[in-house]
This record gives C-alpha cells, sequence and structure tokens, in this order.
C-alpha cells in the first residue's frame, strides 16, 4: 500500500501534537514506542491541528471488551460521538456485549448513524489496522484490508438522526482518540491530508 505523503501524527514517544480534552485517571500514556489508553484512564485525546479531508491510518489492540473511538472531523468541546462524529472502536465479540449492541455500536460503525459490516476484527489481544478515509461527504472505514463504512453522509435523511448528530454538517476538525475506562493501544498513527 502506498504510504506516500502520510505523515506521523505520534511520534511514538510524547504526547506532542496531541491536547486531552476530559482526562479519566492518568489519560493516555506512552509505552515501549504505543500510545496507550490505560484501563483506568483515558479521556478525548485530540490533535492540536484540525484537518478537513484526509485519509487517516493507524493499528489498534483492544484487551478483551475494550472499547474507544475515533472522533473526526470534532471541535474540543462536547461529545464527539455527537457533536462530530465517532467512528466506533470496539471489541464486540466480547461476552458482556452479547445480545446488547445496536448495528450502529459494532467497530468501524459511525456512532448512531451507519452500521459497520461485521467480522472482520481480529480477537482481542491482536493488532488491527484501519484507514479511515474522510473527503467531503463519503467517510470509508476499512479494517484489516476489507471495506466495512461506505457511506455518503448525504444519504443519512432520518429526521431523528440528523437532530442527535449536528456534527454530520461539520467540514473539519480534530481528530481524536476517544477512551473509555479500558485498556487500547494504537501504533502506526498516520495521516495524508487530501485536497
Amino acid at each position: 500500500e502506498d504510504e506516500q505523503d502520510f505523515k506521523p501524527l505520534f511520534d511514538g514517544k510524547s504526547l506532542d501534537g496531541w491536547t486531552l480534552v476530559n482526562k479519566q485517571g492518568p489519560g493516555y500514556v506512552v509505552e515501549d514506542g504505543v500510545l496507550v489508553c490505560p484501563a483506568n484512564g483515558g479521556g478525548n485525546l485530540f490533535t492540536q491541528r484540525e484537518y478537513a479531508n484526509f485519509v487517516l491510518r493507524f493499528e489498534f489492540r483492544l484487551e478483551p471488551g475494550g472499547n474507544n473511538g475515533v472522533g473526526i472531523r470534532s471541535p474540543l468541546e462536547g461529545d464527539p460521538a455527537y457533536v462530530a462524529m465517532e467512528i466506533q472502536i470496539l471489541d464486540d465479540e466480547a461476552e458482556q456485549y452479547a445480545g446488547k449492541l445496536q448495528p450502529w455500536q459494532y467497530h468501524g460503525s459511525i456512532y448512531g448513524v451507519v452500521p459497520a459490516k461485521r467480522g472482520y476484527t481480529k480477537p482481542a489481544g491482536e493488532w488491527n489496522s484501519e484507514e479511515i478515509l474522510c473527503d467531503g461527504r463519503h467517510v470509508r472505514v476499512t479494517l484489516n484490508g476489507e471495506v466495512i463504512v461506505d457511506a455518503n453522509l448525504d444519504d443519512v435523511k432520518d429526521p431523528d438522526v440528523l437532530a442527535k448528530h449536528p456534527g454530520l454538517a461539520r467540514t473539519s476538525g480534530h481528530i481524536g482518540f476517544l477512551g473509555h475506562g479500558t485498556r487500547v493501544e494504537f501504533r502506526n498513527i498516520r495521516l495524508k491530508e487530501l485536497p
């Protein structure tokens, strides 16, 4: 896969270039070149820069039942799942979620809005690779080489969904990892800006 024009967002050593909002416990930490949301930590870790159209690539590893998210085009205030968009990161195979998830809560879904294709997440404890493309109204999520969301946001017509998710209308904002008090690890976080 062509990596030209991709720039690292995470230097593997520090949180330079990132801002933590709503810190929980220790927030996020760096361990052996990996960005970690610890089990007792989290909050919303945002890029200091804002991005409009981009391709974001990263790898992630979940503990059993792990739950996080990627906020895109987000303001720093408010819940990104609503005031922006949240791409769900979830060990949705975990027993604790059996029979409890809405279709739009499974891994890779645009939370509350667009369900993802299921069955492409590797078991908890293994590294997954993900790509999120955000280009105008087009949002595409590719997990371990499989496209699991390919959405045109203009196709979202349900007035209840639109009322709950004003963030669907945003054209740019911060990118963030949205921690929920479970251990999730990230590495090789890189981004290519699109015109």
